[in-house]
């Protein structure tokens, strides 16, 4: 099948079609959603990070105005886990006495109005028994898990490499634990009719959290329903089923009636998950000419008491260069802190600094430009795989980017480019992300007026879902963008993928594609036997649409509208359902790839004062086929400003005594503001991927991989101090004041 050219559908800047219901404010988030009679919960939480409960008095809280319920661990039912995967619930809350970390729950007050019971909550008393906290990466009594997700790479003989290398370098880097902490309060609405469960709720996965309640619950999965058609940001949060969203539900089941919870920003902090704490140490070892002969790096990441959190960061190294000798090792160590959870770019960020700072640092040691050590490391296939790239540009965006930054005006001696007070440095990423992509399943109904509408059960967590999948779907069929809509956000549609890891476009793309195309199939086989149909006996491969038209291949005027063939056929409607899975590497011959880019950066810095600044920022992006340039470029955007977060201000402060989280407040936690955002510069390169039909790779989560390095090598530049931990602050600055004087 092939489709008629239709200018500013795919590819073009479509403003969001969502666009006017968010401005205009009659976009719906969880928090706008209610039920006759709601009555509304509020959370007690625990003050202690680890030990058990050794009194509980509710009786006030009973007593106050308007209280329905106090929900203890005393009185609680037992709660089935949820299922075991790499995006697990945490255990159900209130099912015993321990304490794992600070702000665990320890009850949940239901009351007619929120003010109600969160007055209520203040009058549980609670005692515990402590004990001390494991909270140091580096305490002994932490438990280390070794290769929890057998990601180790073991590639050559890293040793021996190391050993025999002309240039060696041994370092040690490391990042902060990072709040998962999106503008819009985490919220649940849930409400029950017998076993039938509606909620309506933050998610980035209707159908995981479907599952999750239904097994948790012990209810048929069938009656339960998540809603969802706008999320108030996500980035990661949403992947999971929290502990809150389970007592909301159960707080419904024990009052019968419809309840309300939402989060307020210091329970953001503690119950939602957040960015893991990593240390790297990287040992890398290269000829003289440049050419890498080993890397061997290990990482250690810290995560919660109980439950998983996939994170891999040393396996970022095994095939980010062409490297013949690789020893990659990810451990971690259980702490009693909160929910480590994915986080935008989880694992290659945190990786990815250690890895280009490395590099970094290996090109002055070599006396070679940080760019051109790239370029002579650039992988031309696979280096774990063996087998050629499904597409890789990642060249074409270093020597773009160089272009149109302007790099080769950089001076290579560190703090020899100056503009009055300020010492200027300029620093670069090379970028990879992982690839990713999960099965997903869409509808396609094409309706007796000649409008379509395409659904699936995803959700569209500010990244443009809505907007690109009607453009794609417009597309396929040959209908202009507003006779299309796409539906999503309900769990009753075809099951859908969760938004994350930057493989819901291609995954959702790749079933909206075949969905459209089996309407259109179906089309065909409504016309085969119609003598009277110019379409009569024609294929897939002998058509193609446009202008609401089916038509053979070349010969526009031999075809039909959509209308007529429907009204012909006496048919109010036709749908056809599409599905899609990852392809078998071994099948293509091709190594998956996700997206690539080159970050280079200008920062500014003074010297008296240990100011940082971050004057300008280029990215150059292969991220395959563009389906909207606006959207695309505005993700870009954004997760450069997380990462600048990353690299220059966010830090979650965990109170070292008590496992407090000393910052979970924006007044304390700081993160970028307006004053703090560059110039910015983003452009695309490369080809459709050739991995999925639609030639998609993503672009969620690169926009913020490569920041924290390609900053942390710009301050050197700038300044000649090599920073290995972020974020980089004002006292890591002035420690080298003597050296960044005149």
């Amino acid at each position: 099948m092939t489709t008629v050219e239709q200018a500013g559908l795919v590819g073009e800047g479509v403003d969001r079609v969502d666009g006017p219901l968010k401005v205009t404010g009659a976009a719906r988030y969880p928090n706008d959603f209610g039920f006759p009679e709601l009555a509304h919960a509020a959370l007690v939480r625990s003050t202690v990070a680890a030990g058990r409960i050794s009194r509980l008095d509710t009786g006030a809280a009973q007593a106050s105005p308007g209280v329905l319920a106090v929900i203890t661990h005393q009185n609680a039912p037992t709660l089935r886990p949820a299922p075991d995967t790499f995006l697990s619930a945490p255990p159900p809350p209130l099912q015993d006495d321990r304490i794992l970390h600070y702000g665990q729950y320890v009850a949940v007050v239901v009351a007619g109005t929120a003010e109600e019971a969160t007055a209520a909550a203040r009058r549980v008393e609670v005692d515990y028994e402590t004990t001390e906290p494991v909270l140091d990466l580096h305490d002994p009594r932490a438990e280390l898990l070794i290769d929890p997700y057998e990601s180790d790479v073991v590639r050559g003989a890293a040793e021996a490499a190391l050993a025999s290398a002309d240039v060696r370098l041994e370092a040690t880097y490391s990042t902060a634990d990072n709040a998962n902490s999106p503008l819009g309060p985490f919220t649940t609405v849930a409400a029950w009719d017998g076993d039938a469960l509606t909620v309506h709720d933050s998610t980035q996965w209707p159908g995981g959290l479907r599952t999750a309640l239904a097994q948790v619950f012990g209810v048929p999965e069938s009656g339960v329903r998540v809603l969802v058609p706008f999320v108030g940001g996500g980035f990661g949060a949403g992947l999971r089923v929290w502990p809150h969203v389970m007592l909301a539900a159960l707080a419904a089941r024990t009052v019968d009636r419809p309840v309300k919870l939402v989060l307020t920003r210091p329970e953001m902090f503690t119950g939602i998950g957040h960015r893991t704490a990593t240390e790297q140490h990287l040992r890398i070892g290269a000829n003289r000419d440049g050419r890498l002969v080993a890397i061997d790096h290990e990482s250690t990441t810290t995560l919660q008491m109980t439950g998983n959190n996939l994170e891999p960061c040393a396996s970022y190294s095994a095939t980010a260069y062409a490297c013949p000798n690789v020893s990659t090792r990810d451990r971690q160590v259980r702490l009693n802190i909160t929910w480590c959870n994915s986080m935008r770019g989880p694992g290659d960020a945190q990786g990815n600094f250690a890895l280009e700072s490395a590099m970094d640092e290996l090109s002055y040691l070599l006396g070679i430009d940080p760019l051109d050590l790239r370029l002579r490391n650039y992988a031309e296939v696979h280096p774990e795989l063996g087998l050629p790239w499904s597409s890789n540009a990642l060249r074409e965006c270093y020597e773009v980017g160089a272009e149109r930054f302007g790099w080769s005006r950089r001076l290579p001696e560190p703090g020899s480019m100056r503009e009055g007070d300020w010492l200027i440095g300029y620093g670069l990423a090379g970028v990879s992300f992982f690839w990713y992509q999960v099965p997903c399943q869409a509808s396609a109904t094409l309706r007796a007026d000649g409008t379509a509408l395409v659904r699936s059960a995803v959700t569209d967590i500010g990244t443009g879902t809505y907007t690109v999948m009607t453009q794609l779907s417009a597309e396929l069929l040959g209908l202009d963008l507003p006779q299309v809509t796409f539906e999503l956000g309900d769990s009753d549609l075809p099951p859908g993928a969760h938004a994350g890891g930057s493989g819901l476009t291609a995954g959702l793309g790749n079933a909206v594609h075949a969905a459209c195309r089996n309407l259109v199939q179906a089309v065909l086989d409504t016309v085969r036997d119609d003598p009277t149909s110019p379409l009569a006996g024609a294929t897939l491969d002998e058509v193609g649409v446009g202008r609401g038209r089916i038509h053979r291949t070349g010969s526009p005027e031999y075809g039909e509208a959509y209308t007529d063939i429907l009204a012909a056929h006496g048919l109010p409607e036709l749908t056809a359902r599409g599905a899609s899975a990852p392809n078998d590497p071994r099948e293509l011959g091709l190594a998956p790839a996700g997206p690539f880019g080159a970050r280079f950066v200008e920062v500014r810095v003074d010297p008296e004062l240990g100011l940082l600044r971050v004057a300008r920022v280029v990215s150059v992006i292969d991220a395959g086929r563009i389906l909207n340039e606006k959207t695309a470029t505005s993700q870009i955007i954004g997760g450069t400003v997380g990462g600048i977060g990353m690299a220059m201000f966010e830090d979650m402060i965990t109170d070292p005594g008590s496992g407090r989280i000393a910052n979970a407040t924006f007044g304390d936690y700081l993160i970028p503001v307006n004053a703090d955002i560059p110039d910015m510069e983003v452009a695309f390169v490369g080809r459709p991927d050739r991995f999925n039909p639609i030639g998609v790779k993503g672009v969620g989560e690169i926009g913020l991989v490569g920041m924290g390095a390609a900053i942390a090598n710009a301050v050197h530049h700038a300044t000649g101090r090599r920073i290995r931990s972020l974020p980089i602050t004002i006292d890591q600055l002035l420690q080298g004041v003597g050296t960044l004087r005149r």
